[in-house]
């Protein structure tokens, strides 16, 4: 069976179980500049533009260039250019599968050695909106304060060298110099990345970096430009070669960039836009003015829990994410840390049943369509997602076994081997000294605690240090399983 390859022009209604765009291909022009051209952002944001070029002609004008900075990024940019910008979108649940081709990138921009053409595609008067998914690491902060690290050798070469800059606040604080030198209007910054105020955040990085460089330019941007606070969820997990054979196979299009989620996806939005935004609510998000208590819910129900249950279930030997959830102590556990220690940090929410939403979360874990592996969400997952209801715990003088069990799990699992001694690869900006810490310490987390860039003060709290302890003992001593059953037994759950 020949395959059809992607192409503005070409003959797309030939491939077999694949929605196309009902809107013009080539009528799509670049109004967003996105950093961080990922299996997230075109699983979300770009998803939702497209949804939105379908029902408004209008919104061709907010096409998406993509951008990428990192030497990982390099094959997907090539694949996405080759393909121009086209790739399929396959959002699965249980038995079903839905096939989209999104048409909503329209142009890629490989900023892996230069950031010159990503800094020109900023300049044009046709971009209003520069949004981000780059992880937290792509923010460059200290980790214990969530400031801009002006120590960091990337920040400080761009500080030295500013109008050829390589991080994300290096090429925004350019792109804002550049405007104000232009006369023209500032854009609005859109961090898309799973960070508490995550907006706030990029905000406040952006203006130290700015002071730095210049003051006057700072204060250019504290009132031209603005930094929405967002909460994005949907789970994407990192393609397989074999899903990707299959999707060729059965449609018969030769698509090397598709993606693959669940049918679930959430955006909520703070409305700040400096500069006009696309009318995104037509197509299902949530635009409203402090987006605190959502994001808090989703980074400590979801992104917690997932981070727990990744951790405890790649040391039992599980790959996948649904096979650990499946397992009942694991649930059992999961469930207890949701209602007893994560649940009681979150501020209310009008219409949203924090029970409907934990319920939602155990069948997203557990979806059978859905091949998310443990290995991914330990990658992924910052461990303040699991610190941060901790400080709240122990400020409000309460119990923090769960999440502590949770913590020992990252630990235990930083020594880079799981319960059977198989391998288990770490990735982290401090993988050698936390590899290195996590085996020297093995049953003794003092070492690791007192990385200051990662726990900060609260490696030095004595309910935390000694609740860690005293369950990274016990898995080292007993295993992970006997760990959980002595949570249950001692009545933590």
């Amino acid at each position: 069976m020949s395959t059809i390859a992607l192409s503005r022009s070409g003959r797309l209604g030939l491939a077999s179980g694949i929605v196309t765009p009902g809107y013009d291909l080539n009528g799509v022009r670049p109004g967003i500049v996105h950093i961080g051209l990922g299996n997230f952002h075109r699983a979300h944001m770009a998803r939702y533009t497209h949804d939105l070029m379908d029902l408004d002609e209008d919104a061709l004008k907010w096409g998406i260039a993509g951008a990428g900075l990192r030497t990982s990024d390099r094959s997907l940019l090539e694949i996405m250019a080759a393909q121009a910008g086209l790739y399929t979108l396959v959002e699965r649940e249980g038995g079903s599968e839905h096939r989209t081709l999104i048409g909503s990138i329209v142009e890629t921009i490989d900023a892996t050695v230069s950031s010159d053409m990503l800094l020109a595609a900023i300049q044009r008067s046709t971009t209003h909106i520069v949004s981000l998914t780059v992880t937290e690491n792509g923010y460059h902060l200290d980790r214990s304060t969530k400031v801009l690290d002006l120590q960091s050798p990337a920040i400080q070469r761009d500080l030295q060298d500013p109008t050829h800059p390589r991080t994300v606040p290096g090429i925004l604080v350019e792109s804002y110099a550049r405007r104000r030198a232009a006369r023209t209007s500032g854009f609005t910054a859109l961090s898309c990345d799973n960070i508490q105020h995550n907006g706030d955040i990029l905000r406040a990085a952006v203006l130290t970096f700015a002071q730095h460089r210049e003051p006057g330019l700072a204060a250019w941007i504290e009132t031209e430009a603005s930094f929405p606070n967002t909460m994005v969820d949907r789970i994407t997990p990192v393609p397989t070669e074999a899903q990707i054979a299959r999707l060729s196979a059965e449609t018969g299009l030769n698509d090397k960039a598709a993606v693959f989620s669940e049918a679930f996806r959430q955006w909520v939005v703070e409305d700040r836009f400096i500069a006009g935004r696309p009318a995104w609510e037509r197509v299902g998000v949530q635009f409203v003015e402090d987006v605190s208590p959502y994001e808090k819910m989703k980074l400590r129900l979801l992104n917690g829990s997932h981070l727990a249950v990744a951790a405890l279930g790649q040391l039992l030997g599980y790959r996948l994410i649904r096979e650990a959830i499946s397992d009942p102590m694991v649930k059992r556990y999961t469930r207890a840390l949701m209602d007893t220690e994560i649940g009681p940090t979150l501020t209310p929410i009008a219409h949203v049943d924090f029970d409907e939403y934990k319920e939602a979360l155990f069948a997203r874990f557990a979806n059978p369509a859905i091949e998310d592996t443990t290995q991914r969400v330990n990658t992924d997952a910052p461990i303040n997602v699991l610190l941060d209801p901790i400080r709240d715990r122990i400020a409000a003088d309460k119990p923090i076994d769960l999440l502590a069990l949770g913590v020992a799990a990252w630990c235990r699992r930083a020594a880079g081997v799981d319960e059977a001694g198989r391998q288990i690869e770490i990735v982290h900006p401090l993988e050698a000294e936390l590899k290195a810490r996590a085996m020297k310490g093995a049953g003794d987390p003092s070492l690791i605690l007192a990385l200051e860039p990662i726990f900060g003060r609260l490696g030095r709290d004595e309910r935390f240090a000694t609740a860690v302890a005293r369950w990274l003992r016990c898995i080292y001593e007993q295993g992970t399983r006997a760990a959980i059953a002595e949570a249950a037994g001692s009545g933590v759950f």
